[in-house]
């Protein structure tokens, strides 16, 4: 180790590794170089066997280094210039103190000390690979509704792969290599530069602003619009037909609705800080760690956030429609999580969940037993139960014995088309009667599944791979009013998923509000380990 290092990374630097062992060939005595080896190795036995993973890493090797000598300089190069970039991807990179590894490298001297550091680069090595492939933190340790299973390369794999691979061109293959993740890499870099470089200006002091506005209220919306890309430079002092298009954009990338008028919700978007919109590419940036895994060819994407649903073919869009997500309540959010869909049911009865018929219904009959006429109740057996034979307030919500079907129909809870990905949320994408929820805003109203304004585009987009006539062989099973279920011949992979910040089709940033609270929770979670952002307000 006795040798000039340079590492690449935000600053040049050099350093001296002083190893008393053999690795220095010729410059001790054989005895005394074997002597050294053989504490050195001893050394690190006793420190990796504190981690059941790396004592058996350096068991299988007979305790031999591999951050050690000539051999591994661009090892130790590789890691050490990744580790100065962790702050790009907006690691905690108080986890991987480069400038502590470097004193202590520098420092040691006897072999217990090299054995020392040659355990703790490898332990760095694997967290940093760890946190820069599958995230910082666990999904479900931050909400009990972020399910999703992130996949973690075992970390035996890790370093077997790390040793037997170009160690720069293997550190890059870490993270996330989907197109997303490199554009909010860079919007990323783009808002720091921004911010460090005075922001996007005084904020909008106005309630609203809208066509034939004047003053210094207008010019403040007109600066700040300029700086967030949505208003080539103007000189403009009036609310004039550049300023009504700029705000339309700015709304449809925000998810607001489009009027081209400033008013409460869109000066409250637009007034967010700098430091705000980085806070939520960061969270998006560790979500996208999350899933860190092939998404299908063919998948369904829905962003809970953006109250969207698409279907994706080979990275393009293919189809997409508005939709209605669980309410705010956290028994009525929908949960994050993949499947797989398998089919759709046509003029499908709603078996209505137990929590709704106990929470909401019993309550309703207890005190009028005709209330929800529209359901049927039924026994164990399924059969139907005259609801004039019952007494509903002789039971409770853990007694009550049956449960509730609302036969197909136009005005069934389900609409006339539900997709199933069977899962244990019991959480599905279906049509509805209640279309006048898809022109608000915010959308979120339903039990927890995912209701979508245009279901029979969505089938019909679904079938095209298997049928020449998919509209054909929907409608005329639609038409014969029996509750039908059409198999996906290809099954189709899909993702629930809660993005506040997002690229669109186009590559523009776009940002949506936390409905659900989650990505406070995941910054608040990441703060902890210590993530950063610059904090000075935009």
């Amino acid at each position: 180790m006795g040798h000039l290092v340079n590492v690449a990374g935000a600053k040049l630097r050099s350093f001296s590794l002083v190893a008393g062992l053999a690795l220095m060939a010729g410059t001790v005595a054989a005895p005394m170089a074997h002597a050294q080896v053989t504490a050195f190795r001893q050394a690190v036995a006793e420190t990796a066997a504190r981690d059941e993973d790396v004592a058996a890493f350096y068991r299988a090797r007979s305790f031999e280094g591999i951050w050690s000598g000539d051999s591994a300089v661009g090892h130790r190069n590789a890691l050490l210039s990744a580790l100065e970039n962790a702050g790009h991807h907006g690691l905690p990179t108080n986890r991987y103190d480069v400038d502590a590894l470097i004193a202590q490298m520098q420092s040691a001297r006897t072999p217990a000390e090299l054995g020392a550091i040659e355990v703790l680069l490898t332990k760095t090595f694997l967290q940093y690979a760890r946190d820069v492939q599958s995230g910082v933190l666990r999904p479900k340790s931050v909400d009990p509704l972020i399910v999703r299973e992130v996949v973690y390369t075992p970390r035996l794999d890790l370093l077997a792969e790390f040793r037997n691979s170009n160690p720069t061109t293997f550190l890059r293959s870490l993270p996330p290599s989907s197109p997303e993740y490199t554009r909010l890499i860079a919007a990323k870099l783009r808002l720091e530069t921004l911010q460090a470089n005075g922001g996007w200006g005084p904020v909008v002091n106005a309630e609203k602003l809208e066509v034939g506005s004047t003053g210094p209220d207008v010019i403040a919306l007109r600066n700040r619009l300029v700086a967030m890309g949505y208003l080539d430079r103007s000189v403009t002092a009036s609310y004039d037909a550049q300023i009504v298009a700029a705000v339309e954009a700015f709304q449809r990338g925000h998810g607001l609705e489009v009027d081209g008028t400033a008013g409460p919700s869109t000066i409250a978007e637009l007034n967010r800080p700098i430091s705000e919109r980085l806070q939520s590419i960061v969270v998006a940036m560790e979500r996208e760690r999350w899933f860190n895994q092939d998404k299908g060819d063919r998948h369904i994407w829905v962003n809970l956030a953006d109250y969207s649903a698409q279907i994706v073919d080979f990275g393009e869009v293919t189809f997409t429609t508005r939709s209605v997500i669980g309410a705010t309540p956290a028994d009525r959010a929908t949960p994050e999580f993949s499947d797989v869909m398998s089919h759709m049911v046509i003029n499908p009865s709603w078996y209505v969940p137990r929590s709704i018929v106990t929470k909401e219904y019993l309550p309703q009959m207890q005190r009028n037993p005709g209330a929800a006429g529209q359901l049927l109740i039924t026994d164990r057996n399924g059969r139907t139960v005259n609801r004039s034979n019952i007494d509903f307030n002789r039971y409770t919500a853990r007694t009550f014995p049956f449960s509730m079907r609302q036969p197909p129909s136009n005005s069934n809870a389900l609409g006339l088309v539900k997709f199933m990905f069977p899962n244990q949320y019991n959480i599905y994408l279906h049509d509805t009667p209640a279309k006048s929820l898809f022109g608000r805003e915010v959308r979120a109203f339903s039990h927890g599944c995912i209701r979508l304004n245009d279901p029979f585009d969505f089938a019909y987009a679904l079938l095209t791979p298997q049928t020449d006539d998919p509209e054909g062989l929907f409608q005329r099973l639609l038409r014969s009013g029996n509750e039908s279920r059409l198999n996906l011949e290809q099954p189709v992979p899909v993702h629930l998923v809660y993005r506040t910040a997002f690229t669109s089709n186009s590559g523009q940033l776009e940002f949506r509000r936390d409905i659900y609270d989650r990505d406070r929770k995941i910054w608040n979670a990441l703060t902890r380990e210590g993530v950063a952002v610059p904090g000075v307000q935009g």
